[in-house]
C-alpha cells in the first residue's frame, strides 16, 4: 500500500463471502460540512450477507460494484469547512450509508456524528449503532410493560440480546429463545426468566408452560420459528416480525391478526428518519453508559477478514454481534 492510501473492502459482484475483497483507495478528505473518522470498529449486519448474495430485494436495492458496511465508531481526525473544530479528537459513532463502512477512514456528514459517552468502548458503540437504535425504536412501537410475558426469538443476536435486557429492566417476564448451546449459555449472563432451545420440537410447549401465553413476541428469527412463536401469543398481543435468519419475515396473516386482535409491527415500520434514529441511538448509548444494557459482542475480526465475519453470520455460528476492528 502506498503512502496516502487506505484499505477498503469492496464487492465487485454478488456471491459468497469470498467476494468481499481488500482494495486500496486514496485517503479521503472531508469537504464542507463533513468529518473524517479514523475508524476503530465497523458494524456488520446480518442483512448485509443477504445483500451481498443479491437478495436485498426492494428494501435494499444495492447493485455491484459497491462498498459494504453502513456504520463505524472511531475518532474524528479532521473536519471540513463549516464544521465546529471541537469535534476533532472526539470519539464518535455514525452511519456511513452508501459510502461503505468496512474501511480505515470514513468521510461522513458532520450532522450525523453522535458522541460516545465516557465508559462506553468504541467496539460497544459500533455494536449499538444499528441494533441499539433499532431496539429502542422498536420498544417505542411495541411497548413492554411491567408484568408482561415476553418472548424473544434469535435472542442471542445483537438486537435480541438488547431486547432481553431492556424487557427485564422494565419488569417483564422474559423468555429468550436461541438455537445452539453456546448462544443459550451467552444469554444467561443477562438473566432472562427462561431460556429455551427453539430447535427442539416441543419448544413452544415449554414457553407456554412457563408463561401461559405471552403478551409480546419480538421475532428476530422469522420463518418457521416466527410462525411457531405466533401460536404462543395471547389474543390481543403484540407481534414484531423484524428478523429473517430462518428464511423470511414471519408476518402473521392479516385475517388471523385481525381476528385475534394482534398488533403487528414489520420491518417497514423500523425505517426511522435520521433524526429519530439518532435519538434512539443516544438512548442506547446512555443506557450502556448507565449499565442498564450491555451489547453482546461475540466475536471481532480484523478488516481483511470481513469474509469470515460474513461467513459466521450467514452460517449462524456467530454469538451476538460480529464487528470488524481496524
Amino acid at each position: 500500500m502506498t503512502e496516502g492510501d487506505m484499505r477498503v473492502i469492496e464487492v465487485a459482484a454478488f456471491g459468497g463471502p469470498e467476494v468481499l475483497t481488500v482494495a486500496e483507495a486514496p485517503d479521503p478528505r472531508p469537504g464542507p460540512g463533513e468529518a473524517l473518522v479514523e475508524v476503530a470498529a465497523a458494524d456488520v449486519l446480518w442483512v448485509e450477507t443477504m445483500i451481498r448474495q443479491g437478495h436485498g430485494g426492494t428494501y435494499f436495492p444495492v447493485v455491484p460494484p459497491y462498498r459494504p458496511g453502513v456504520g463505524v465508531a472511531g475518532t474524528v481526525g479532521a473536519v471540513g469547512s463549516g464544521v465546529d473544530r471541537h469535534w476533532v479528537g472526539r470519539r464518535v459513532v455514525t452511519r456511513t450509508d452508501d459510502r461503505g463502512g468496512y474501511l480505515e477512514r470514513a468521510v461522513v456528514p458532520a450532522e450525523g456524528l453522535v458522541p460516545v459517552p465516557d465508559g462506553v468502548s468504541l467496539t460497544d458503540a459500533a455494536a449499538l449503532l444499528h441494533d441499539g437504535a433499532t431496539a429502542y425504536g422498536l420498544l417505542d412501537l411495541v411497548p413492554v410493560r411491567p408484568g408482561d410475558r415476553v418472548l424473544v426469538t434469535a435472542a442471542a443476536g445483537g438486537l435480541g440480546a438488547l431486547l432481553v435486557q431492556e424487557a427485564r429492566a422494565v419488569g417483564a417476564f422474559v423468555v429468550a429463545a436461541a438455537g445452539s448451546s453456546a448462544k443459550r449459555d451467552a444469554l444467561r449472563r443477562f438473566r432472562p426468566d427462561a431460556v429455551v432451545d427453539y430447535t427442539a420440537p416441543d419448544w413452544t410447549a415449554r414457553v407456554r408452560a412457563v408463561t401461559d401465553g405471552v403478551h409480546v413476541v419480538f421475532d428476530g428469527a422469522g420463518g418457521a420459528y416466527g410462525r411457531a412463536a405466533l401460536d404462543v401469543l395471547r389474543d390481543g398481543g403484540r407481534f414484531s416480525a423484524h428478523g429473517t435468519p430462518a428464511g423470511e419475515f414471519a408476518v402473521p396473516d392479516e385475517a388471523v391478526a385481525t381476528a385475534r386482535r394482534i398488533t403487528v409491527t414489520g420491518i417497514g415500520d423500523l425505517r426511522f428518519p435520521p433524526d429519530e434514529a439518532r435519538r434512539h441511538l443516544r438512548a442506547a448509548l446512555d443506557a450502556a453508559a448507565a449499565g442498564r444494557i450491555r451489547p453482546l459482542v461475540g466475536q471481532t475480526f480484523p478488516l481483511d477478514r470481513a469474509a469470515d465475519a460474513h461467513r459466521a453470520l450467514q452460517e449462524r455460528t456467530a454469538v451476538g454481534k460480529a464487528l470488524l476492528t481496524v
